[in-house]
């Protein structure tokens, strides 16, 4: 079921080990978005025989698109809260909050706010643990970026948390106890400091958290450049083509597949990883898995910098405002990207115009300087478990396994988790008689 390879074993074999050959495990992606092609890239370094499916014509067109930018570490904490919890109480009937649920009975979104309710327990140990993988994943996408030599508009320039009240900044200051168990260093820093680090912020604030070792991208741009490194170094890409059904067995998995219109066609893998976002739930149904995944759709202006005044007026910090949960990073000389809010709505992709226009109020109020005449709107569905960490690692039917789930810190996580998804992989694989066969030829 896999393809043949040389083997190279560094003398290990007879003299005569030119005659022999190594089955190589094949393994099928499911998903060309941020998990999806940094973890053909993990799996491509292991060594193994990769092909990427995707229903879109290119990789990175779904929630890889146009999100915030930032790889922030420093935004590990995850939203299972008591406090969050009754924020969101207040925001229900408000347009403009920064959360808004639609009131449409969903058994599926009942069942996921129970379960995000009942892991608020879990609030500490799955904030550390996200800390910590964020801290790992910046190494290994700087790594990425190295190897296939992509330029994605990366700015070390830190990210900056300001805060408009104390009991705001007073809860951050607990959170920031957290982060740094898992390894993330924030410091504090004044309102005259907020300025001094971002002098084209407006407005004062309560006081803030800065973290520079925290850095911003454009990610469409990353996983773009990765996927055609990956393509150049052998893994094969199948895009506009869906996925009609997966089957496993003792033999390895099946993947049935159509590009548009033509046949469905089955094509054998000693194992698949789901990376689908959204899709994932679906995938993993197929093969009996249980995957509580809910789309949350978050949004984004891109605001294009027309003339010097407005390139001078943009911050090159990359932002968090706690009260609004808008996040703003700075793409190359003439863009710039806002992004936020969180809508319980289904896989609904509409773009709202009302949420729009908060992210265009935000930019008017903090940046004046700030032409927007310029701007490009945007939607995105973040694939989120209820219990706000990513599902990794093997499943349960044979061959399956999982990167996904990572609600609003694909980004920021996925390079790690890919690193991890193709350990497993690997691990799997050392114990099968296909992975390690030495065939005469």
């Amino acid at each position: 079921m896999g393809t043949w390879a040389h083997l190279q074993c560094g003398g290990h074999l007879s003299s005569n080990d030119h005659q022999y050959r190594v089955l190589i495990m094949r393994v099928a992606v499911l998903g060309a978005g941020i998990t999806g092609v940094t973890t053909a890239f993990a799996l491509l370094e292991k060594g193994l025989d990769v092909t990427v499916f995707d229903a879109n014509r290119y990789p990175a067109m779904d929630t890889s698109f146009a999100n915030g930018g930032q790889l922030s570490a420093s935004n590990a904490e995850v939203w299972n809260h008591a406090g969050t919890i009754a924020k969101g109480l207040t925001w229900l009937f408000k347009r403009d909050a920064p959360l808004s649920i639609s009131l449409r009975p969903s058994w599926r979104k009942i069942a996921w706010l129970a379960e995000f309710i009942a892991n608020v327990p879990n609030y500490r140990q799955h904030t550390i643990a996200t800390a910590r993988m964020a801290v790992e994943a910046r190494e290994h996408l700087l790594h990425m970026a190295a190897c296939a030599g992509v330029d994605f508009d990366l700015e070390r320039r830190g990210i900056l948390h300001f805060y408009r009240d104390r009991s705001s900044f007073e809860h951050a200051r607990a959170v920031t106890e957290l982060l740094r168990e898992g390894g993330v260093d924030r410091r504090p820093v004044t309102n005259q400091e907020i300025h001094a680090i971002e002098p084209a912020l407006s407005g004062d604030f309560y006081a803030g958290f800065y973290t520079a070792s925290d850095f911003s991208g454009d990610i469409h741009k990353f996983c773009r450049g990765l996927a055609q490194t990956c393509e150049r170094r052998g893994v094969t890409l199948r895009m506009e083509t869906q996925i009609h059904g997966l089957r496993t067995g003792s033999d390895g998995v099946s993947v049935l597949s159509a590009r548009g219109s033509g046949q469905v066609e089955p094509e054998y893998f000693d194992a698949a990883v789901i990376c689908a976002g959204v899709g994932s739930r679906t995938l993993a149904s197929m093969v009996g898995d249980r995957l509580p995944i809910y789309p949350v759709k978050g949004y984004s202006i891109t605001v294009q910098l027309t003339g010097n005044e407005a390139r001078h007026g943009a911050p090159t910090v990359s932002l968090l405002d706690e009260q609004t949960k808008i996040v703003a990073s700075r793409l190359g000389p003439d863009r710039f990207r806002v992004a936020g809010t969180a809508e319980l709505n289904g896989e609904n992709r509409d773009i709202r115009a009302d949420r729009i226009q908060s992210l265009l109020n935000w930019v008017r109020d903090l940046f004046p300087a700030i032409n927007t005449d310029h701007v490009v709107p945007w939607a995105g569905l973040r694939p989120m478990l209820p219990g706000m960490m990513p599902r990794i690692g093997r499943g349960d039917a044979p061959g399956i396994f999982y990167n996904t789930g990572h609600g609003h810190l694909g980004w920021t996580l996925s390079a790690a988790t890919a690193q991890a998804v193709a350990a497993a992989v690997t691990a799997a694989s050392a114990g099968t008689a296909r992975r390690g066969w030495l065939c005469p030829v």
